[in-house]
């Protein structure tokens, strides 16, 4: 089975097959860069980072459009708010949005075109339309003529009154009709404006994402995603626009729309008041924090955000951080009582036949057996999650059950004694760390090698090498001081019947 998908065009899942086999083409719409990111902005963002990486694991190469409405209405009445001019204020706020996905791990993508710099290519699309017989001028701008589209309404399938009902449709008594939507703007007194055969004014809203998906993707690209609130009338727009444009279809083979985050089961909205900045959010939470909260729910369910559910996500990550430092104290204790005082790697497998819970085939034991059984199964299951309309609620599944499996291996096994259960616990380390990062729940730097971690790794122990020789003097009070000193700088001790494990604090 390869990968599936709901479309929202044809609403169904369907077997993915992209247009260029081995190569999958995404546009997804951008933010208008008026205000800081929000909670919303980051599952959209957070969710399209994850496919990307989800595909390119699975063999596709991925290349992903994402624009910047830099010039649009709410720009314009903020900037007049605060005094500064329309483009002052998009520059501040989408370097503050770039800043937030960095912060939160979403790669950039291959290409970020802004609107104010893609005028010509607009005015070519929208005087197209206009020379086709779909768009028309007035005086007060350019319209698209619905009524010339008869495909108008199959991305959201709704009637014509549901349509007008939910449009955001500008107010001109020359329109034909009151559904048309504006593809040119002419400017009034005081606003931006660019020269255009219709008059100076500026690009409607629907018009930036057609004519930048066609300039860089062409039609039929693989996938466009957004939310659920911009199935229509945006989405519906690009879709007559574009193949009214092309004379040809589908526009994009696969759209793919993500629902809404709730506030106390309201849908969260500036209208609302009840919108949460990621800034905010990640002064009390870690970005791998909030990535795993936005990922524990399907992205076409609407997930309730509050303090609860991050806290929720906190402890249910550290579940697999604490599988994983358990894994690391088992090998590191093999590798300490195996090998040559300050090697640090095993001269020799302990021979410890006493300790092992029976023998399997060419020896291995048999815990080391059903730990292998549980670590092909658990990806198994995350790529059959994931091949399942990227369920990363499930993937997620997969990763905690492998480290519950992992625990209950070390219940058993506090310390490997053979080949076969070192490389078992390897084994479980590394898929965790795989499976994990793609869908960047980790923080950054866990697999980190080089000197200086490797420094910092081999003093640490030797300063909880000091504290056992005191606690081993019963110098209680000297113990209790190192102990609490590295807690304070955000090491933390644990003393376990198999020797003092120690971790960073999750800060």
């Amino acid at each position: 089975m390869g990968i599936r998908i709901y479309n929202t065009l044809t609403k169904r899942k369907e077997d993915f097959i992209p247009r260029q086999p081995g190569r999958v083409d995404i546009y997804q719409c951008g933010v208008t860069p008026y205000d800081y990111t929000h909670m919303g902005h980051a599952r959209q963002y957070v969710l399209w980072d994850i496919i990307r990486k989800y595909l390119r694991y699975r063999g596709f190469q991925t290349f992903c459009v994402q624009n910047v409405t830099d010039i649009e209405d709410k720009i314009i009445a903020r900037a007049a708010a605060k005094g500064i001019s329309p483009s002052e204020l998009a520059r501040q706020f989408d370097q503050e949005f770039l800043e937030t996905m960095e912060a939160l791990g979403v790669e950039p993508p291959d290409v970020y075109p802004r609107v104010t710099d893609h005028i010509d290519d607009i005015i070519a699309v929208i005087d197209g339309l206009v020379r086709n017989g779909h768009a028309y001028e007035t005086e007060n701008g350019v319209y698209f003529d619905v009524a010339s589209f008869p495909g108008y309404g199959k991305l959201s399938g709704r009637t014509r009154d549901e349509m007008l009902a939910g449009a955001r449709v500008e107010v001109d008594e020359k329109k034909k009709d009151p559904a048309d939507f504006a593809l040119w703007k002419k400017a009034k007194p005081g606003e931006p404006a660019w020269n255009s055969p219709w008059g100076p004014g500026r690009p409607g809203w629907h018009i930036e994402c057609s004519t930048l998906a066609l300039k860089y993707l062409g039609s039929g690209f693989d996938m466009h995603g957004g939310g659920t609130d911009l199935i229509f009338p945006h989405h519906e727009n690009e879709i007559a626009q574009a193949e009214a444009y092309t004379g040809k279809e589908p526009f994009v083979r696969y759209w793919v729309h993500h629902e809404m985050l709730n506030v106390d089961r309201e849908k969260m909205s500036k209208s609302l008041g009840n919108l949460f900045t990621v800034r905010d959010v990640l002064r009390d939470f870690r970005p791998e924090e909030v990535r795993y909260f936005l990922v524990s729910t399907h992205y076409r369910s609407p997930a309730n955000f509050g303090v609860a559910e991050l806290e929720s996500a906190r402890s249910a990550l550290d579940r697999l951080l604490n599988a994983l430092d358990a894994i690391d104290h088992a090998l590191k204790s093999f590798a300490s009582s195996s090998s040559p005082a300050g090697q640090g790697t095993p001269a020799e497998v302990i021979p410890d036949s006493d300790s092992k819970t029976g023998e399997g085939p060419e020896g291995s034991s048999i815990l080391a057996q059903e730990l292998i059984q549980q670590i092909e199964k658990a990806r198994r299951d995350f790529i059959e999650a994931m091949d399942d309309d990227f369920n990363t609620a499930g993937a997620l599944g997969a990763l905690h059950s492998l480290a519950r499996a992992a625990n209950t291996f070390l219940r058993r096994k506090p310390m490997p004694t053979s080949a076969e259960e070192v490389a078992g616990l390897k084994a479980a380390r590394e898929t965790l760390l795989e499976l994990g990062d793609l869908l960047g729940i980790y923080p950054r730097g866990i697999q980190t090698a080089g000197t200086d971690h490797d420094l910092f790794e081999r003093l640490i122990e030797f300063i909880v090498e000091v504290r056992d020789s005191a606690r081993r003097r019963k110098d209680w009070q000297v113990a209790d001081e190192i102990r609490d000193g590295l807690g304070r700088l955000g090491i933390i001790l644990e003393d376990t019947p198999q020797g003092t494990r120690w971790k960073k604090e999750r800060i």
